[in-house]
């Protein structure tokens, strides 16, 4: 750990000196889309909001994505690239209340260049967020999982491309009216697919806990071995004790995550078995990112069905 700070410390000052060295340029070339009769370049971090911002915007803006399927946005540290990209941007989406952690210092730079910085996170009412106790924040930033309060964001992404672009406000109200539909659709899925789950079989146990939205919306438990950030560590004694939890209550499947190595679930799907019971991985949950693009569950939509029904295949049995 003493290492990766080290060297999350470097990284931070080389994309510190590379932000000063093209600043004055950035601030000469970067106009806002209607000022250069053009369209706007937008950045999402994360694959939630580029979905959300295709779905909004579609071709009315050039829409930039910086982090893909399987990319851990808790660890992520932007590239030479991506600060470019950045700088080159009118308008920047970010999931914000520390998801992003190594990225802070870089998108709170560019806020202060005129540019149209949004954490569509930090917008949310606290009182509809989760407490988070460590990693240098209040609230657990995985607010997509329950699809409800992402509305909201979505709604927060329209209206900030409202405001800056006024020209395309019809057609960002009408998308975003249509999107929010396909997301009610999602939920309700994810409710029948949750009813096929024994109440009693109700807990999923993942490498790191990023389903505690999720599990409120939809009456389920949580367990995760490596708390809100995959910046913790699981100790030998988080493992025994999941493992012990899942023996007492006989339940039938863990899941690995997209974004996080699987060693730590198998070291409990092992720590079990060595106690007489045999438990499943039940499948791969998208918890900090989106599916392979172009698949069904590339979409934020699509990775709500899929998670939903991995989780109720798994754990009815």
């Amino acid at each position: 750990m003493k290492h990766r700070s080290v060297w999350f410390t470097i990284l931070s000052i080389i994309l510190m000196i590379l932000l000063t060295a093209c600043s004055q340029a950035d601030a000469s070339s970067v106009t806002t889309g209607t000022e250069a009769g053009g369209k706007l370049n937008v950045v999402a971090t994360t694959g939630q909001i580029h979905d959300a911002l295709l779905n909004i915007a579609g071709d009315a803006v050039n829409l930039k994505g910086m982090l893909g399927p399987g990319v851990d946005p808790h660890l992520y540290v932007p590239t030479e690239s991506d600060v470019t990209t950045l700088g080159q941007a009118n308008v920047i989406f970010y999931n914000g209340l520390h998801l992003e952690a190594q990225m802070v210092r870089v998108l709170t730079q560019m806020s202060t260049r005129g540019k149209t910085v949004v954490a569509v996170g930090d917008i949310l009412p606290p009182d509809q967020l989760l407490g988070w106790s460590g990693g240098g924040a209040t609230y657990d930033p995985h607010i997509w999982n329950d699809p409800q309060l992402w509305s909201q964001g979505v709604e927060t992404m329209r209206d900030t491309l409202v405001n800056v672009d006024p020209d395309n406000a019809g057609l960002y109200r009408q998308n975003t009216e249509a999107y929010l539909a396909e997301i009610t659709a999602a939920d309700e899925y994810v409710k029948e697919q949750i009813d096929r789950i024994p109440q009693d079989k109700r807990l999923m146990i993942t490498a790191h806990d990023a389903f505690g939205y999720f599990a409120r919306a939809y009456g389920l438990e949580v367990a995760g071995l490596q708390g809100i950030s995959t910046e913790s560590e699981a100790s030998t004694a988080d493992v025994q004790n999941l493992a012990n939890m899942i023996v007492e209550r006989q339940i039938p499947a863990v899941f690995v995550e997209s974004s996080v190595s699987p060693r730590n679930i198998e070291a409990v799907q092992a720590a079990v078995n060595a106690q007489g019971f045999e438990v499943a991985i039940g499948g791969t949950l998208l918890s900090d990112a989106l599916g392979t693009p172009g698949a069904p569950e590339g979409t934020y939509t699509g990775m709500l069905r899929y998670n939903a029904k991995t989780l109720a295949d798994a754990l009815s049995k």
